[in-house]
């Protein structure tokens, strides 16, 4: 092995790990994105632009922004900027078409699909999809558009704004093998927040992100960097993210899978080694696919082996992190906890949420871990409803009790049982220890 074949491979799988981060820390838990979204609007969108940015690296996208572009940025199509500017805008407006209308569909859809969330077996067959979508990234096998299809629609179009819409709309289609996998994790997510328009805008982010390339190449002319071996390393990325996914719904349905406490600093230390290594050996694995490689030889098994230690240190990693802190006392059982402040004369604190519901886990995760939070709630009777399987009469039942209508509901009660206060959306500690310090 030389230092030429070696150093490619590694400079570019370092690059590729910095340009990638948002997007591998998004696809490894939908949580990571609603935490965006808790910071505001902003953060979120700058994650899908990064998302669609990052799979124009990939070897479906990337070697056809410049045939693309060719199309309707040539000197007789725009003469000047100004038209160029305007042409390449038409091209990825038409892409963030179709990604929009996505969008708006699988938030739609996701208000009959949440329910079925607190299926186990649901939950599984999505952690299958996700496993065959990480497959596909990892090179087992593609998902492709029929040849035939794809030449139809690579000649569709032609000069003019019109054109290079749908010209932007049909390049979407063909680049499906590799946004395919990935944007599919980003829309089952949409679909568990059923709230259309975040649906549209993201999609729509996303699709900027995707069309960037486009648009700077067809305006300004920019020259790109030959496409090779790299590319495989930005696939190798995303379908660690995507495995990290399929690990995600799998931990959920499988209560195996979910770590009671923090593990120890020598058990993180050994995932952290093992995902070094599947780092090491997918680097090497780029490296052997450049042309001329001495090492060529080594390439498959080097990319064999660096899924699994990757991977299996990853998921590791995100069960640890997925640690549930420490909260109040809960009571899972309506009748005992209602039984417990009647005879004792406690408060009571009632907490309805979801594993869908992204304000429900960032009450438990922020609000119900404080540590002020906490200590105020050892004078209440804390009773948490988890209403996933809203198709449970156990759970319609206990929810028309207390006239819950949507999620997140906390409501608070006085010794007495009298309804004293209710929040319908994330209240910070600050607001909730207050509330909850009015409670007599």
């Amino acid at each position: 092995m030389t230092r030429r074949d070696l150093r490619p491979g590694l400079s570019s799988s370092l690059l590729l790990a910095v340009l990638l981060a948002p997007s591998v820390a998004f696809a490894a838990e939908s949580s990571m994105f609603e935490q965006a979204l808790a910071k505001g609007l902003g953060p979120a969108f700058a994650l899908a632009f990064v998302s669609g940015l990052g799979l124009t690296l990939t070897p479906c996208v990337y070697p056809m922004i410049a045939i693309t572009v060719s199309v309707f940025g040539g000197a007789e199509a725009a003469p000047t900027r100004g038209r160029a500017a305007a042409l390449s805008a038409s091209f990825v407006l038409g892409m963030a078409s179709l990604f929009t209308g996505l969008g708006v569909f699988f938030a739609m859809s996701g208000q009959v699909f949440g329910s079925f969330l607190g299926n186990a077996w649901v939950l599984r067959g999505l952690a299958a999809i996700f496993v065959a979508l990480a497959f596909s990234m990892f090179g087992a096998w593609e998902f492709a558009l029929p040849s035939s299809l794809q030449n139809r629609l690579a000649t569709a179009g032609g000069l003019g704004f019109g054109g290079a819409f749908v010209l932007g709309l049909v390049t979407s289609l063909v680049a499906a093998p590799c946004t395919g996998p990935f944007m599919t994790g980003l829309l089952l997510w949409i679909s568990t927040t059923k709230n259309v328009l975040l649906g549209a805008g993201i999609m729509f982010v996303f699709a900027l992100g995707l069309g960037a390339p486009f648009f700077l190449v067809g305006t300004f002319a920019v020259s790109l960097p030959k496409g090779g071996s790299w590319m495989l390393a930005v696939k190798w990325f995303f379908g660690l993210a995507l495995a990290l996914l399929a690990f995600h719904f799998l931990r959920i349905a499988t209560p195996a899978l979910q770590l009671a406490e923090k593990p120890t600093t020598m058990h993180l230390a050994v995932a952290g080694a093992a995902i070094a290594a599947g780092l090491l050996l997918a680097s090497l694995h780029v490296a052997a696919e450049r042309r001329g490689s001495t090492i060529a030889h080594l390439s498959k098994p080097m990319h064999l082996a660096s899924i699994p230690l990757a991977v299996g240190g990853a998921c590791f990693l995100l069960a640890a992190f997925l640690v549930p802190p420490a909260a109040l006392a809960w009571v899972a059982s309506e009748a005992e906890a209602v039984e417990a402040a009647h005879r004792d004369k406690k408060p009571m604190l009632v907490d309805f949420g979801a594993e869908w519901c992204a304000a429900c886990k960032e009450l438990t995760k922020y609000t119900f871990a404080d540590a002020r939070v906490r200590e105020e709630g050892q004078r209440f009777v804390a009773l948490q409803i988890d209403a996933t399987d809203d198709e449970d009469p156990r759970i319609e039942a206990v929810k028309g009790k207390y006239k819950v209508v949507g999620l997140p509901t906390v409501v608070l009660f006085d010794g007495e049982g009298r309804e004293v206060k209710r929040f319908n959306e994330f209240v910070d500690a600050d607001a909730m220890l207050a509330a909850m310090q009015a409670v007599k």
